[in-house]
Order: C-alpha cells, then sequence, then structure tokens
C-alpha cells in the first residue's frame, strides 16, 4: 500500500477520542477521511478537537462504509455493534480495527474472525496494555533476567463504575466487569503466554442485587480468576466496578530473583495539591480537590498512541499483528471471559480442551 492508510472512525465517543489522539500524532502514517456517528454534534467536536479538515460525516455506519474510499475502518462504538460493523467493512474489502472486548458473545466473535479470513482481511484487536510503556519496560527487565524465573502475576484493572449506560445491560455489553475491564489483564497474560492456559477457576459478585455496590446493573461489579499456563506460571485476575478515586491498572510480577510492580494510571511524576482543584486529573476520578497525581500524557502512556501507528504499519504492509493483538487473539480474550463466567456460575474448574 502505498502513502498513508485511509481511515474511517465508526464511532465519535470516548473510545474514538482515544484513537483520535493516536490519529492526531500518526500523521505521517494514517489519515482519518471519514467519521461515523449517529450524534453530528459529536463528529463535529471530535474533528475540532484534534485539529481535523477535509473528512467526511455520516450517521449511518453501512452507508459510511459503502462511500468511503477507505483502507481500514475502526471500530469504536458500544459492545454490541462491532461485530455488525465488523462484518460491512469486511463485505466491502476494508481491513478492521476492533476495541476491545471483540464482540459480546463468542459466537459473533467467532464470524468476525471468519469473515476476515473470507475476505482476505486483517482484523486487529485493540488491547493498548500491549503498547503501554512502563509494562514493556518490565517485561524486557523479566526477559534479561532481573527477577529470575517468572513465577507469579497479579493484574488488575478497577475503577468505580463505566460511563457508559450500554455497560449496565449484558445484552449490549456482554456481562459486566470482567468483560469490560478485566479483558485487559486476561489479553495480557494470554499474550505473554501464546494463549497456552491449561486452567481456571473463578468468582463473581453475580450481578442485580447480588453486585457489591451497583445493584442495578446486569452484569457482576466485580470478579476474580486464577489462571494457570502451559508453563506453570499461574496468575490473578482481577476487575471491579467498586473502586474509587480514579482508574487502577496495576500489574505485579513475582520471580525467583526478584519482583516488580506496575501502576500505569497512578505513576505520574506530579503531585498537586488543590483546593479549587484540577480540570482533570486522571481518568475516572469522582473529584480533583486536596492531593493528586494528575496524568502527564494518560493516552500515550496507556498505549493508545504506538497502539494505533503499529496498526497503520502493519495495514499498510499488509500483515497480521503479532500474537495478543488478532482477530484470533481477541476471540480467545472472549472464550476466557466467558468460561470465566461459567466457573463462577457451576463452581468449578475449567480446563482448557484446546490445547
Amino acid at each position: 500500500m502505498a502513502g498513508k492508510v485511509k481511515v474511517l472512525l465508526v464511532g465519535a465517543a470516548f473510545s474514538a477520542d482515544l484513537h483520535m489522539d493516536a490519529y492526531a500524532r500518526c500523521r505521517d502514517v494514517a489519515e482519518v477521511v471519514a467519521i461515523c456517528d449517529k450524534d453530528a454534534s459529536r463528529i463535529s467536536a471530535l474533528a475540532q478537537r484534534y485539529g481535523l479538515a477535509g473528512y467526511e460525516a455520516f450517521d449511518d455506519f453501512g452507508r459510511a462504509i459503502d462511500a468511503v474510499d477507505c483502507d481500514l475502518v475502526d471500530i469504536c462504538l458500544p459492545n454490541f455493534l462491532h461485530h455488525d460493523v465488523a462484518l460491512a467493512a469486511f463485505a466491502k474489502g476494508r481491513h478492521v480495527i476492533s476495541e476491545k472486548p471483540l464482540a459480546t458473545t463468542t459466537g459473533d466473535g467467532e464470524r468476525m474472525v471468519a469473515a476476515a479470513r473470507a475476505a482476505g482481511r486483517h482484523l486487529y484487536y485493540a488491547e493498548d496494555w500491549l503498547f503501554a510503556p512502563a509494562l514493556n519496560k518490565a517485561l524486557a527487565l523479566v526477559e534479561e533476567g532481573a527477577i529470575g524465573k517468572p513465577l507469579y502475576v497479579r493484574a488488575r484493572e478497577c475503577h468505580s463504575g463505566s460511563h457508559s449506560p450500554f455497560t449496565q445491560t449484558v445484552r449490549y455489553c456482554g456481562g459486566g466487569s470482567m468483560i469490560h475491564l478485566g479483558i485487559h489483564p486476561i489479553g495480557f497474560m494470554l499474550s505473554l503466554k501464546k494463549n497456552r492456559w491449561t486452567e481456571l477457576v473463578a468468582m463473581t459478585s453475580g450481578g442485580g442485587a447480588a453486585n457489591l455496590v451497583h445493584r442495578t446493573m446486569e452484569g457482576e461489579d466485580w470478579a476474580g480468576c486464577m489462571m494457570r499456563f502451559e508453563d506453570g506460571t499461574t496468575a490473578l485476575l482481577e476487575s471491579n466496578y467498586v473502586t474509587s478515586g480514579g482508574m487502577e491498572d496495576v500489574i505485579d510480577l513475582y520471580g525467583t530473583e526478584g519482583c516488580l510492580h506496575l501502576d500505569l494510571t497512578f505513576s505520574s511524576a506530579i503531585q498537586c495539591y488543590s483546593i479549587p482543584g484540577l480540570a482533570y486529573s486522571v481518568e475516572k476520578a469522582e473529584i480533583t480537590t486536596g492531593w493528586s497525581k494528575p496524568a502527564v500524557d494518560e493516552k500515550f502512556n496507556l498505549g493508545y498512541v504506538s497502539e494505533i501507528r503499529y496498526f497503520m504499519e502493519c495495514c499498510a504492509a499488509g500483515v497480521d499483528a503479532r500474537v495478543g493483538l488478532r482477530g484470533e487473539d481477541g476471540l480467545e480474550a472472549l472464550r476466557v471471559v466467558d468460561l470465566i463466567y461459567r466457573s463462577a456460575r457451576e463452581g468449578v474448574a475449567i480446563r482448557n480442551d484446546r490445547l
């Protein structure tokens, strides 16, 4: 492919802002030629925020995919719409980026992966943790032997609850905190271990009236899973909507000769005490008064900028992504989420019968 990758961005809300910030920093390899969203005001606000001009605007993804001359469709919509948009894009011969989770059901995920193969196009799975600079530095330290042989990993993503109304309903989200937040530590561990997991056992708060805090939410507001991998490594993966004070992305790695502790969201070099409060400190922080550690470049440090650049380079070269960032990896993460829910529901340990 010669020149820049031409992108149709489908969605103009929260996740689209994360991606658009990255596209604005990757203008040498990418050009957003069109944006689609039912709310025209969101499109214009997003474009103005990032200085985008000369783009087309659409309010229907089907019409946009049919009309726009693009190389790739970037899906930044609620979970339940990923499947429909991806299939329409593959039918038109476009490559696709799908935000996490890949879909709300494994059946929809399987159809997305199959459609990509049938069209001879690539389905890229947007797991931003795999591009977080701190996490990649930690993995480089592990690779050089700094903590000896890795034995145990503990990883979690937690905050006080999603702003999106779609996360309240299983039909639209696919579950609760595990599919919406825990998908990140799941995706990270599956990528790290090349999808070679052997066993898992899980518990969740149960959803609805059984939840710890969010009793009107259909899905669970807390979930935990223990996983074992083929090389003997074990991991504890957690997600919840009961954590106040801002989003926690925390990873701990323990080895035979040391350990590593990572904080992707509260590791700012800035400490601030404010009586009136800051305009912004960190994602999902309820208040910004008093002491806080305002993020320096949150979107970069969470991996979005490097993620988008990587996908643009893959698309331009016509190649698939590495393990952890392919459609099939997003599908495996979705399968694991389903098995976590089954383990919690039935109170059983589950072995991987796919090895």
